[in-house]
């Protein structure tokens, strides 16, 4: 959601990088696609979004593959020497196993924790609108407790459909409750 602010705010375009088809098995191939990657963000202002990067910055030091090992150098490489008109970020779950260096390559680190009741309810109402027009929203803390912000916007949107593919206008707290239990139990569970 922050590539997608910062993409509007700045009135550039955003590209997902998506590591699932960056990643070969082959060598060598892995590290052109991302020179690719990086051409492209010399040539074109925008924002590129490398998410779930864990996949691609796992910490050198323990790992065994030497791949693994030349992907992570070739990408700190591409990081120096990328345009400063564009903005590349990187987002994981999983910052603990991430390579130290990829630390002092990006000129800041954001940290996002789990959103408070107060907020919780303010991302529903953001991405639900007009269908949460008149919806009592109070007391749901037990509900959204341990969701964050994108399983909270995610349980929006199911709530959302729902009431939809029943040619209702307006979202109603129990269609609310039964798509944030349904999160939590498929992001807990």
């Amino acid at each position: 959601m922050t590539a997608a602010v910062l993409a509007t705010e700045l009135s550039i375009p955003m590209f997902t990088i998506r590591l699932d088809s960056l990643l070969s098995k082959f060598m060598g191939e892995t590290a052109s696609k991302l020179r690719l990657v990086f051409d492209a963000v010399a040539r074109h202002r925008a924002v590129y979004l490398f998410d779930e990067f864990d996949a691609l910055g796992a910490d050198r030091a323990g790992n065994d593959v030497g791949e693994a090992r030349r992907i992570l150098n070739s990408f700190l490489v591409f990081l120096e020497e990328a345009s400063p008109e564009s903005l590349v970020l990187a987002a994981t779950n999983h910052r603990a196993i991430l390579d130290k260096a990829l630390f002092r390559r990006f000129d800041a680190v954001l940290t996002y924790s789990l959103p408070d009741a107060r907020q919780a309810v303010a991302v529903i109402r953001a991405r639900l609108g007009s269908l949460a027009a008149g919806t009592s929203m109070a007391k749901l803390g037990e509900f959204t407790n341990e969701l964050s912000h994108a399983e909270l916007v995610k349980a929006a949107e199911s709530a959302a459909k729902a009431v939809l593919m029943r040619a209702e206008t307006h979202v109603d707290r129990d269609d609310l409750i039964a798509a944030l239990t349904a999160r939590r139990t498929a992001s807990l569970g």
